[in-house]
């Protein structure tokens, strides 16, 4: 999954670091008690005030097409200590991005993710270096820009206790789309590309909280990248030039996009511009479902894939087969609104033949990873709504029961009970396992996963791919991937 490299960030600007910040205990319901890094900007002037030390360390900016493709380092050991390479992403004065290194106070301009040229001035005349000459005027006029694109969707939570958690989110995601359409998983060197997983959930985010032009360009972006045959690599350069390496073809790609496609055209009004994006998005449809159908073999299901995982797999796993049902009915109404009637019943039929195959198949495992049996995987999530029109009952109760098994020290979810026992929590999934109760009506589950991640947000309000069993968070952030499902849950919960 987008994360599983390890990666280490260049820095140009040595910052002094603040002191070390304990793990924040889990908080009860209701409601979280913001914390004091939930305000970056007063926190900085506080510390300024006292004549102590504070800088950024940015990531010098690279064109990402000419960003270099540095191999993956080994993993670490279960019990080696996991960094997190990243903070945070932020908005220069220029709009180039800079990763916020760690173990810094970080500042924004309020409403934005624009850093503050007065954190830059202070550390200057402390003695800090820094790599330009502070623009109060270009940073203001980047973080208007941004404020302006949040105002002209909505922020979903607003007034409860989860708006700063979600409103954080959707400014992650904002900053993570490069023109072009590029979702890239994240700003750190070995997460940023575009995987059709993390943007088809980016694009969904950004359509249900009113910003439809962004979320059909990450879709006009997967369609640019797609193979003429209609699958998708793991993940693309975020120029669009192809795939960084040779991890291959992931068939869930096809899936999600077609997924993706229903939930962004369903934000869209009848129109003219429902009918635009209709036709705009058809090449994608049509080209994703042939793909689907030629894929499905006699039995009825696809050959084995890497899936979320992002492990090489010699035998089908429910992380790919769920994901292509739910694009497949998904595609039966967007072939329908093209009046494309052929496609429709393609889809239609392979559609109704996958899923009664993996129900036929998984349900008797008790929903595990593999057909043959093993442990439960969060896949299962897939097969309920958002996901599937008709979710299985014994489904929604293996996805009930599975938390138990899943659940690490820092009350998180990892992805699935046989993934290796490290006490990591992994916010994709548990961001993931939120949007779904919250879709199910269960709010009081939902906030609970929600409370989870808020409590380990990173000190610039970005949540981290990783919680480790301490509590701290790990790997990078933030993740888009998790920052969607954060923004989608929210607004479920309405």
């Amino acid at each position: 999954m987008p994360g599983d490299d390890a990666a280490v960030d260049e820095v140009v600007v040595p910052p002094v670091r603040n002191s070390s910040r304990p793990a924040p205990d889990r908080p009860s319901r209701p409601g979280l008690a913001r914390m004091g890094h939930r305000d970056p900007r007063a926190r900085v002037a506080a510390v300024v005030g006292a004549a102590t030390v504070v800088a950024l360390a940015l990531l010098p900016h690279a064109d990402p097409a000419r960003a270099s493709n540095p191999a993956p380092l080994p993993a670490p050991a279960s019990d080696a200590p996991l960094p997190l390479h990243q903070d945070g992403v932020a908005l220069r004065a220029d709009g180039t991005r800079a990763g916020v290194a760690t173990d810094v106070i970080p500042a924004f301009l309020p409403g934005s993710r624009v850093l503050d040229p007065a954190v830059q001035r202070a550390a200057r005349s402390l003695g800090a270096p820094a790599t330009t000459d502070p623009d109060t005027a270009g940073a203001r006029v980047q973080a208007a820009e941004q404020r302006a694109w949040l105002a002209a969707g909505s922020v979903p939570g607003l007034g409860g206790p989860y708006e700063d958690l979600a409103r954080d989110a959707l400014l992650d995601i904002h900053t993570l789309l490069l023109d072009g359409g590029a979702s890239v998983a994240g700003w750190s060197p070995y997460w940023r590309y575009v995987w059709p997983r993390d943007a088809s959930f980016a694009a969904v985010a950004l359509a249900r909280t009113g910003h439809v032009d962004d979320a059909l360009d990450v879709l006009g972006f997967l369609a640019r990248v797609q193979s003429p045959d209609g699958s998708f690599q793991a993940r693309y350069l975020p120029d669009g030039s192809g795939p960084p390496d040779d991890r291959g073809v992931q068939v869930d790609g096809a899936g999600w996009a077609l997924w993706a496609a229903g939930l962004v055209v369903d934000q869209i009004s009848e129109g003219d511009a429902r009918a635009r994006a209709v036709r705009d998005l058809h090449p994608l449809v049509e080209r994703s479902t042939r793909y689907l159908d030629a894929l499905i073999d006699a039995d009825g299901l696809p050959p084995a894939s890497p899936d979320y995982w992002e492990v090489a797999e010699s035998e089908l796993t429910l992380g790919t087969a769920a994901p292509l049902v739910a694009g497949l009915q998904s595609a039966v109404g967007l072939a329908g609104l093209a009046h494309d009637d052929g496609l429709a019943l393609m889809a239609s039929l392979a559609g109704d033949r996958l899923r009664a195959a993996v129900v036929d198949e998984f349900e008797p495992t008790g929903w595990a990873r593999y057909a043959r049996g093993g442990s439960v995987d969060a896949a299962v999530a897939f097969t309920l709504a958002p996901f599937w029109r008709q979710p299985v009952a014994s489904a929604q109760l293996t996805w009930r029961a599975s938390t138990e098994s899943m659940r690490r020290p820092a009350g998180g979810l990892a992805p699935g009970a046989g993934w290796r026992d490290d006490g990591i929590s992994w916010t994709p999934q548990t961001t993931l396992y939120a949007w779904v109760a919250a879709e199910q009506g269960d709010a009081d589950l939902a906030a609970g996963w929600l409370d989870v991640v808020d409590a380990h947000r990173t000190p610039s309000g970005a949540i981290p791919e990783k919680i480790l069993a301490d509590g701290s968070p790990a790997s990078v952030a933030p993740l888009s991937w998790s920052a969607a499902c954060v923004v989608l849950a929210v607004d479920a919960l309405g």
